[in-house]
């Protein structure tokens, strides 16, 4: 029981940060999607795009925190980790 909360809050978290992304470029970008993550590929800043979409997973984890659904923020705070993980790794790779 304790782990399908965690895979729920992780799950939310990773939407969450997609649905951040993809938000940012919309209201951000004068590009569409894909070219916007083609140029941050080739000019190297899609780490920052990526962060800058994490920063959506706040409402969850506190609405979570909020409601005393612990596991599922935790969950949150997970697919948070692992997007720093994946930033810090493209940044140095």
């Amino acid at each position: 029981m304790i782990k399908k909360h965690v895979l729920i809050g992780f799950l939310i978290g990773l939407l969450t940060n997609a649905a951040g992304i993809f938000f940012y470029i919309l209201i951000f970008s004068k590009m569409d999607l894909e070219a916007t993550i083609q140029d941050a590929l080739q000019n190297d800043y899609l780490g920052k795009i990526i962060a800058l979409g994490a920063i959506l997973n706040f409402f969850p984890f506190f609405v979570f925190i909020k409601k005393n659904l612990l596991y599922k923020a935790r969950g949150v705070l997970l697919a948070t980790v692992l997007t720093a993980v994946v930033i810090a790794v493209t940044k140095f790779i």
